[in-house]
């Protein structure tokens, strides 16, 4: 909040005057940003305390991130007049639960959670980002070409996760044997080679059409669960880094955001939040984890932590630069 402030006062509407008008540009920065903050959760994710989550992060991350685009755009075509496509982008949009905030809240000293609970929710929180980006992306095919046909879009969903969880694997095992092997001579050198294959594995996985995110989040979970030259301080690095994106995105974010456009929808913001915070998110939980045994106070804790960030401003700028007609309703 405190940067997200920042970047507003040092916009063209606060005392800084700094003109910042580019969506393209901050979802740019943003996606950088997302894959050195999902890259240092999963390399920081301790691999033998999500293996007994593991099925109920999953569906929590794709069937819960699919209920709650689709309560908050039933929602939102109901309360605010918005159409069915625009709500359930909105829906889309608001979905996941931000990685960043809760890798920072659950690991900081105040919290301490009993049983599987913070394995649940760093895994959830790392792997719900890509289910979102490909419903924004999806339903702003489907407003761009009204003929799309859903078999399509469930083929895509089917290869992004598909080719980006695979080049996250072969990226993982390409990255152990270059960082084990190569002599560079210098300590210095070898964040250097990780930072490279992160945006290496990013770049593959984007070309190949698969999810870019998803690659970044598996190659730094599989790195995190094996020993390799430099482990302890190229954690410490990517720590760092994650807190400089962090810290970079919102202030970017906040320059992008005109406070005096903020006026006219504060109301309908609001209601979506208190939508999001006490019907969608809470209905996504509790119907994913009715095969799961959590106790109601588990679940209505999974179903508010981390619902904040970054990552539904850096989607909000999708339909920026698509140039649909509610884009900026939308952000």
């Amino acid at each position: 909040l405190l940067f997200l402030a920042l970047g507003m006062l040092a916009g063209s509407d606060g005392p800084g005057g700094i003109y910042f008008d580019d969506a393209a540009l901050s979802q740019f920065i943003g996606i950088v940003a997302l894959n050195l903050i999902l890259f240092a959760g999963g390399l920081e994710t301790e691999w033998m305390d999500i293996r007994p989550v593991l099925k109920e992060g999953v569906i929590l991350s794709t069937l819960g991130v699919l209920i709650t685009a689709l309560a908050v755009g039933l929602i939102a075509q109901v309360l605010l007049g918005f159409g069915l496509l625009e709500g359930l982008l909105l829906g889309a949009i608001v979905s996941s639960t931000d990685a960043a905030a809760v890798f920072s809240l659950l690991r900081s000293r105040g919290v301490s959670l009993k049983g599987n609970l913070k394995p649940l929710l760093e895994l959830e929180s790392g792997s719900n980002d890509p289910m979102a980006i490909f419903l924004t992306i999806g339903i702003l095919q489907y407003i761009q070409n009204p003929g799309l046909k859903a078999g399509s879009l469930l083929l895509l969903f089917v290869m992004q996760m598909g080719i980006g969880f695979l080049v996250g694997w072969v990226m993982s095992r390409l990255s152990l044997f270059l960082i084990n092997r190569l002599k560079l001579g210098y300590q210095g050198l070898y964040p250097v080679l990780a930072f490279a294959l992160v945006f290496l594995t990013f770049g593959v996985s984007t070309l190949l059409e698969g999810s870019g995110f998803l690659a970044v989040y598996i190659l730094g979970l599989l790195l995190g669960r094996t020993d390799f030259l430099h482990k302890r301080s190229l954690l410490r690095f990517f720590d760092g880094n994650a807190w400089l994106a962090q810290i970079a995105l919102f202030v970017t974010l906040g320059l992008l955001v005109f406070p005096s456009r903020i006026i006219p929808v504060i109301f309908p913001g609001f209601l979506i939040a208190f939508c999001l915070l006490f019907i969608a998110r809470p209905l996504a939980v509790f119907l994913s984890l009715i095969p799961f045994r959590y106790s109601l106070r588990e679940k209505i804790y999974i179903s508010w932590v981390g619902l904040r960030g970054a990552v539904p401003i850096v989607l909000a700028t999708f339909p920026l630069v698509a140039g649909i007609e509610s884009a900026d309703l939308i952000f």
